[in-house]
């Protein structure tokens, strides 16, 4: 098994994600979930409504939070997809 370093805590997991095409970060995020037994990551997550409600501005400053390169010339449309593939 390859040690993915100390912020991953299950390389299996991750090494397997990332073989089927997710990104490191979201390898990271799921294998890391997965292995604290207080994280439930198959589970429906909070209760903020799906981005088809959230104005554009909303979803802009999400876009901007998380780091998405285009944001400022993308429609609302393709605001949500850009989000839903992060």
């Amino acid at each position: 098994m390859v040690d993915h370093g100390p912020s991953i805590k299950d390389d299996k997991l991750y090494g397997d994600l990332r073989e089927r095409g997710y990104s490191k970060e979201k390898a990271a995020r799921i294998a890391n979930a997965k292995a604290n037994p207080d994280m439930h990551p198959s589970h429906k997550g909070g209760k903020q409504p799906p981005y088809e409600q959230w104005t554009r501005d909303a979803l802009y400053s999400r876009a901007r939070e998380i780091g998405i390169k285009g944001r400022s010339h993308m429609r609302k449309d393709e605001l949500i997809a850009a989000l839903r593939d992060h």
